[in-house]
Protein backbone atom coordinates (compact mmCIF):
# COMPACT_ATOMS: atom_id res chain seq x y z
CA UNK A 1 0.00 0.00 0.00
CA UNK A 2 1.14 3.74 -0.71
CA UNK A 3 0.26 6.40 0.95
CA UNK A 4 0.78 9.76 -0.43
CA UNK A 5 0.92 13.33 1.50
CA UNK A 6 0.67 15.74 -1.58
CA UNK A 7 2.15 19.46 -1.08
CA UNK A 8 2.80 19.29 2.37
CA UNK A 9 3.44 23.26 3.42
CA UNK A 10 6.28 23.64 5.91
CA UNK A 11 7.82 27.14 7.12
CA UNK A 12 11.25 27.22 8.16
CA UNK A 13 14.93 28.69 7.39
CA UNK A 14 16.23 27.23 4.58
CA UNK A 15 19.01 28.62 2.23
CA UNK A 16 22.91 29.02 2.41
CA UNK A 17 23.06 33.14 2.10
CA UNK A 18 22.77 35.37 5.25
CA UNK A 19 19.21 37.09 4.55
CA UNK A 20 18.28 33.30 4.10
CA UNK A 21 19.52 32.16 7.57
CA UNK A 22 17.35 34.78 9.37
CA UNK A 23 13.65 34.18 7.48
CA UNK A 24 11.21 31.26 7.68
CA UNK A 25 10.59 30.33 3.61
CA UNK A 26 8.39 27.94 2.68
CA UNK A 27 8.97 24.30 0.99
CA UNK A 28 6.46 21.81 -0.37
CA UNK A 29 7.28 18.26 0.44
CA UNK A 30 5.53 15.68 -1.29
CA UNK A 31 5.76 11.80 0.79
CA UNK A 32 5.34 8.73 -0.79
CA UNK A 33 5.29 5.82 2.17
CA UNK A 34 4.83 2.35 1.22
CA UNK A 35 2.74 0.66 4.41
CA UNK A 36 0.97 -2.67 5.14
CA UNK A 37 -1.80 -2.73 3.92
CA UNK A 38 -3.92 -3.53 7.13
CA UNK A 39 -5.95 -0.05 7.82
CA UNK A 40 -7.51 -0.94 4.42
CA UNK A 41 -9.00 -3.77 5.59
CA UNK A 42 -9.50 -2.78 9.26
CA UNK A 43 -10.59 0.94 8.67
CA UNK A 44 -8.65 1.62 12.01
CA UNK A 45 -6.10 4.66 12.34
CA UNK A 46 -4.17 2.09 14.64
CA UNK A 47 -3.56 0.13 11.62
CA UNK A 48 -1.73 2.92 9.27
CA UNK A 49 0.25 5.80 9.65
CA UNK A 50 -0.99 8.94 11.51
CA UNK A 51 -0.43 11.28 8.95
CA UNK A 52 -2.02 14.25 11.41
CA UNK A 53 0.89 13.48 13.39
CA UNK A 54 3.34 12.60 10.88
CA UNK A 55 3.16 16.31 9.29
CA UNK A 56 3.54 17.66 12.67
CA UNK A 57 6.90 16.14 13.44
CA UNK A 58 8.28 16.77 10.06
CA UNK A 59 7.16 20.47 10.42
CA UNK A 60 9.32 20.57 13.87
CA UNK A 61 11.76 18.66 12.69
CA UNK A 62 12.77 20.96 9.74
CA UNK A 63 11.86 24.17 12.27
CA UNK A 64 14.48 22.66 14.21
CA UNK A 65 17.24 20.87 11.36
CA UNK A 66 17.20 24.94 9.95
CA UNK A 67 18.88 23.46 7.03
CA UNK A 68 21.01 24.94 4.42
CA UNK A 69 20.35 22.68 1.28
CA UNK A 70 17.07 21.11 0.21
CA UNK A 71 18.88 17.81 0.14
CA UNK A 72 19.52 17.61 3.94
CA UNK A 73 15.85 18.75 4.15
CA UNK A 74 14.91 15.75 2.30
CA UNK A 75 16.77 14.16 4.42
CA UNK A 76 15.57 14.85 8.05
CA UNK A 77 11.71 14.83 6.71
CA UNK A 78 12.75 10.95 5.36
CA UNK A 79 14.36 10.30 8.65
CA UNK A 80 11.21 11.41 10.62
CA UNK A 81 9.02 9.17 8.16
CA UNK A 82 11.31 6.16 8.76
CA UNK A 83 10.84 6.65 12.72
CA UNK A 84 7.80 4.91 12.38
CA UNK A 85 8.48 1.00 12.56
CA UNK A 86 5.57 0.20 9.89
CA UNK A 87 6.62 2.36 7.47
CA UNK A 88 8.63 0.06 4.81
CA UNK A 89 10.10 2.83 2.10
CA UNK A 90 9.76 6.32 1.78
CA UNK A 91 10.28 8.83 -1.39
CA UNK A 92 10.47 12.46 -0.45
CA UNK A 93 10.52 15.21 -2.50
CA UNK A 94 11.26 18.96 -1.60
CA UNK A 95 10.70 22.39 -3.41
CA UNK A 96 12.01 25.33 -2.58
CA UNK A 97 10.39 28.02 -4.71
CA UNK A 98 11.75 31.73 -5.82
CA UNK A 99 15.72 30.70 -4.69
CA UNK A 100 17.07 32.09 -8.05
CA UNK A 101 15.73 34.63 -10.24
CA UNK A 102 14.14 33.12 -13.42
CA UNK A 103 13.58 29.75 -11.66
CA UNK A 104 10.31 28.96 -10.71
CA UNK A 105 11.75 26.27 -8.28
CA UNK A 106 14.63 24.03 -7.15
CA UNK A 107 13.70 20.33 -6.05
CA UNK A 108 15.66 17.58 -4.11
CA UNK A 109 14.43 14.14 -3.89
CA UNK A 110 15.37 11.39 -1.51
CA UNK A 111 14.40 7.79 -1.26
CA UNK A 112 14.69 5.64 1.46
CA UNK A 113 14.07 2.16 2.09
CA UNK A 114 14.49 -0.80 4.65
CA UNK A 115 14.82 -4.56 3.49
CA UNK A 116 15.88 -7.45 5.26
CA UNK A 117 16.02 -5.52 8.92
CA UNK A 118 18.41 -3.17 7.85
CA UNK A 119 16.62 0.12 9.43
CA UNK A 120 17.66 2.14 6.63
CA UNK A 121 19.42 2.08 3.20
CA UNK A 122 19.19 4.83 0.42
CA UNK A 123 18.09 3.01 -2.71
CA UNK A 124 17.43 4.19 -6.32
CA UNK A 125 14.45 6.67 -6.29
CA UNK A 126 13.41 4.94 -10.05
CA UNK A 127 11.36 1.63 -10.21
CA UNK A 128 10.88 -0.03 -7.47
CA UNK A 129 11.48 -3.62 -9.65
CA UNK A 130 14.59 -6.52 -9.68
CA UNK A 131 17.05 -3.74 -10.67
CA UNK A 132 16.71 -1.84 -7.46
CA UNK A 133 15.77 -4.76 -5.42
CA UNK A 134 19.11 -6.03 -6.45
CA UNK A 135 20.76 -2.46 -5.67
CA UNK A 136 19.10 -2.72 -2.15
CA UNK A 137 20.87 -6.27 -1.65
CA UNK A 138 24.21 -5.23 -2.74
CA UNK A 139 24.30 -2.06 -0.64
CA UNK A 140 23.20 -4.33 2.35
CA UNK A 141 26.19 -6.78 1.70
CA UNK A 142 28.72 -3.92 1.63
Amino acid sequence: MKLQLNSLAVDCVIGELPEERVKLQRLLLDIGLEIPDTASMSDELADTVDYAALARNIRTALAEAKCRMIERAAKVAADVCMADGSVRSVEVKVTKSGAVDGLESASASLTLCRRGGVDELECPPSRRDAIDESRCAQRRTR
